[in-house]
């Protein structure tokens, strides 16, 4: 008898306070959205640098046969046998809990294998350039990214060497922006639902406010403060829990249309997120909207109804 009571004040507030359930449902449509892709900006950004920082590697660049802007290569002549060994030695003696791995390459091998693939012609700003015109270098797989600096301290200044490159300075500029993006989406999103609670809490207690005297008859026949709160608390809830779940479904379209569809099968050297992300994160999505509303519908009730 309670649940059929309970169930029909519910239906007969919604249809009563259409447009302003509408409103509810659209705030925080726009508000879960946001939050989602906060939430999957930083999904995205964690995904990519887990990925890159396991295959980047810290470049040692050995001195070139020719001029150099480093005073280590001050004579202009590439680095001889004798310095390399010298190196290699430095990191097994003093980077071995750094370094897990090292490999030689020679100018012939880095423009074969790694500069024609990025320039198939040998051209470089106008230039054709030869294997002549590179020069050796040590490759370093690090145990622990994060410690390029040790790496390059004891590295950097050493006899035969020009530079010592960290390749996660390519992506940084690329993370900061994301990072950024991801928090300016966050602070929206913190904004809209601050005012999907309280457009949640005025609905409901202008809802209360219409119905004043069916709340009174109520309270007459001796009906409990839940039985009274609950259809009130119910219409935010079912406002709220059909906003969350649309801006489920908009992520899903979104991460399917642009990335899965679009980005993924235009750069394929980097990890996107997926549906399934999307998946993952919707019932925290769904959950945190419905208690949010559950929340600011009963502390307004609570202050208005006194009961």
């Amino acid at each position: 008898m309670h649940f059929r009571f309970v169930m029909s004040e519910t239906w007969a507030g919604l249809k009563r306070n259409g447009t302003m359930i509408v409103s509810v449902l659209l705030v925080t449509f726009i508000s879960f959205l946001f939050i989602g892709a906060s939430s999957l900006l930083q999904q995205q950004v964690s995904k990519a640098k887990g990925d890159w920082y396991d295959k980047v590697e810290v470049v040692v660049w050995l001195c070139p046969d020719g001029t150099s802007q480093s005073a280590n290569c001050s004579a202009g002549t590439a680095a001889t046998t004798q310095q390399i060994n010298d190196l290699q030695q430095v990191i097994q003696n003093e980077l071995a809990d750094q370094v897990s791995q090292v490999t030689f390459m020679s100018k012939e091998q880095f423009y074969q294998d790694q500069f024609l693939k990025q320039y198939p012609n040998g051209v470089y700003q106008g230039r054709t350039l030869t294997a002549d015109d590179m020069q050796d270098s040590l490759w370093l797989k690090l145990s622990d990214p994060s410690k390029y600096e040790v790496v390059s301290e004891v590295l950097s200044g050493r006899e035969g060497v020009e530079e010592v490159v960290d390749e996660r300075q390519i992506f940084e500029p690329v993370f900061s922006v994301l990072n950024r993006l991801t928090a300016v989406s966050l602070a929206l999103a913190v904004v809209m639902v601050v005012v999907a609670v309280m457009l949640t809490a005025m609905t409901i207690r202008m809802s209360a406010e219409s119905r004043k005297e069916e709340v009174e008859i109520m309270r007459l026949v001796g009906a409990s403060n839940w039985t009274i709160r609950l259809p009130f608390v119910l219409e935010g809830v079912f406002a709220s829990l059909l906003g969350s779940v649309l801006s489920c479904v908009a992520l899903g379209a979104i991460v399917h249309t642009f990335v899965t569809n679009w980005l993924a099968n235009s750069i394929t050297w980097m990890p996107f997120i997926t549906v399934r992300d999307v998946l993952v994160l919707s019932p925290f999505l769904i959950i945190g909207s419905v208690v949010l509303s559950a929340l600011s519908s009963s502390i307004s009730l609570r202050r208005y109804l006194k009961v």
